[in-house]
């Protein structure tokens, strides 16, 4: 690893939204130090879906796509396993992006180690507790809790602290059911398969924990000066967007497409590659965030009896597959059609 003032690029936090900013730095000539709270980059949780420009961006990284998941279709269904809306597929975005489907169904951690097997040796920097950081003109300067001090010319945090979603509500101090599985058996006992098959074959010792949502209100910037922000750092999006890994991983290589060939020690040609950043990205990013909680309260918090006014109509009128079209499918398709520089035709 070399450091050149100039292309000296600090990132804190080990996630997707890191790893992914490194790799797209990487790829440009940067030199990049990724630093890490825990003892190892390891990802949490089970399955996730990811779209189309996200598997395109990781291919750009060298990632081989060949059996990275399964081409998953996607359906909205009632509690009796009706079909409210299937999502469908944009046959001009395959045909540029030669990727079959929209969504893949993937493993959070094989696609994670997919990712992190890219990342060059001594790149990444585990058990440094991130403390503080100190602007200067021509550079910043980060601490650590063990004492390491590091010079950069930028730094991106893409930490995800307070980010996890839940759809139950919670308070400080509300007790944890004794029997989990019978709490959530009687939730859904009289659901269509396959939710009740997910409660039998599920160990409720290993494979569910507690996690806490921490909504924040949408934020207009993202940087100030020499420091940047990616990921749930700025913008914790639930799973009703089935899009937050891969919003983090989509943000790391706009933020490095947009800094390309910039001499990082000129604030203000580094504060206009943020800016462009920005302008492809807030908006965007906050409306799946937005219409992500909007649709989580629509499910999970209207009142009897509007609930089953809302039920109706989502199954006997085409309004949810409008508001998913509209809020969901349009511009992400838009986008990839926009990212020619990723197209193989």
């Amino acid at each position: 690893m070399t450091s050149r003032p100039g292309k000296r690029v600090a990132i804190v936090g080990g996630g997707p939204g890191a790893i992914s900013t490194g790799l797209a730095f990487l790829q440009r000539g940067y030199d990049v130090s990724i630093y890490e709270l825990q003892p190892v980059c390891k990802a949490i949780g089970g399955a996730v879906l990811l779209s189309t420009p996200v598997l395109a961006i990781l291919r750009s990284y060298g990632l081989d796509l060949t059996n990275v998941g399964a081409p998953t279709v996607t359906y909205f269904k009632n509690k009796a396993g009706t079909d409210r809306v299937k999502l469908p597929f944009n046959t001009e975005v395959e045909r540029r992006m030669g990727i079959k489907g929209w969504h893949y169904g993937v493993l959070r951690s094989s696609i994670f180690q997919k990712m992190l097997d890219l990342v060059f040796e001594g790149v990444i920097h585990a058990d440094h507790k991130f403390t503080s950081y100190i602007k200067h003109d021509d550079y910043i300067e980060l601490f650590f809790k063990n004492s390491h001090r590091v010079t950069a010319d930028i730094l991106i945090s893409t930490d995800g602290i307070r980010s996890k979603w839940v759809v139950k509500p919670s308070w400080k101090g509300k007790p944890v059911p004794d029997n989990l599985k019978a709490y959530l058996t009687s939730i859904l006992k009289d659901w269509a398969q396959p939710i009740p098959r997910f409660l039998e074959v599920t160990n409720f010792t290993t494979h569910v924990y507690r996690w806490e949502i921490y909504n924040r209100p949408s934020m207009k910037t993202w940087s100030s000066g020499r420091v940047v922000c990616v990921r749930n750092t700025m913008h914790p999006v639930s799973p009703y967007a089935a899009y937050g890994m891969g919003i983090a991983i989509e943000d790391g290589y706009f933020l490095a497409r947009e800094l390309d060939g910039v001499d990082l020690r000129d604030v203000r040609a580094v504060s206009a590659g943020f800016e462009l950043y920005e302008k492809l990205r807030v908006d965007y990013v906050n409306h799946h965030m937005e219409f992500a909680r909007f649709s989580g309260h629509l499910f999970h918090s209207v009142p009897r009896p509007l609930a089953y006014l809302r039920d109706w109509v989502f199954d006997y009128t085409p309004l949810l597959s409008g508001l998913l079209k509209r809020n969901y499918l349009r511009d992400a398709e838009e986008q990839s059609l926009r990212l020619t520089e990723l197209q193989v035709c």
